[in-house]
C-alpha cells in the first residue's frame, strides 16, 4: 500500500512572476524544494541535526521537470511530494504543482545522501524506514 502524498501549500507572489504576469519558470523547482524540505521535516527529520551529528547531506542529482500550464499572481497551488523508489543513497521523488484540481508542473526528482566530502553514502536505516 502506498502512503498519501505529502501536500504543501504556495502562494504565488509578485516576486514569483515574470513580466508576462505568470509564474518565472525556475521558481517552480524553489516550490518543490520547498516541499520536499517540509515533507522531510514533517517526517521529523531534522536535517540540520543529520548534518551536525552524522555528517550526512541530502543533494538533488537529477531533476526532470514538464510544465503543464502556468500560474499567475495570488494563485493557491498545491505541491505534492511522493515517493517513487528508494535505493542505497538515492531517493527518487515524484512531485507535482497544482492550481484546484489541475496539474500544471510535474517533477521527477533523484536525491542523493552525502558526506561533508560529498562522497555518496547509504541512507542509514532509520531514515530509510521513515521515507
Amino acid at each position: 500500500m502506498t502512503s498519501p502524498p505529502h501536500v504543501f501549500p504556495v502562494t504565488v507572489y509578485y516576486e514569483d512572476t515574470d513580466m508576462g504576469g505568470i509564474v518565472y519558470h525556475a521558481n517552480y523547482l524553489k516550490y518543490i524544494e520547498r516541499a520536499r524540505s517540509a515533507w522531510v521535516r514533517d517526517m521529523g527529520i531534522d536535517q540540520n541535526v543529520l548534518r551536525d551529528t552524522e555528517g550526512l547531506i541530502f543533494a538533488v542529482r537529477r531533476v526532470e521537470a514538464d510544465y503543464l500550464g502556468p500560474a499567475r499572481l495570488d494563485d493557491a497551488l498545491t505541491v505534492e511530494t511522493s515517493t517513487l523508489a528508494l535505493t542505497g543513497a538515492r531517493l527518487v521523488m515524484a512531485q507535482k504543482v497544482l492550481r484546484g484540481a489541475d496539474v500544471i508542473f510535474t517533477a521527477q526528482v533523484t536525491v542523493a545522501c552525502l558526506t561533508l566530502a560529498g562522497k555518496p553514502v547509504k541512507l542509514p536505516a532509520r531514515l530509510r524506514t521513515a521515507l
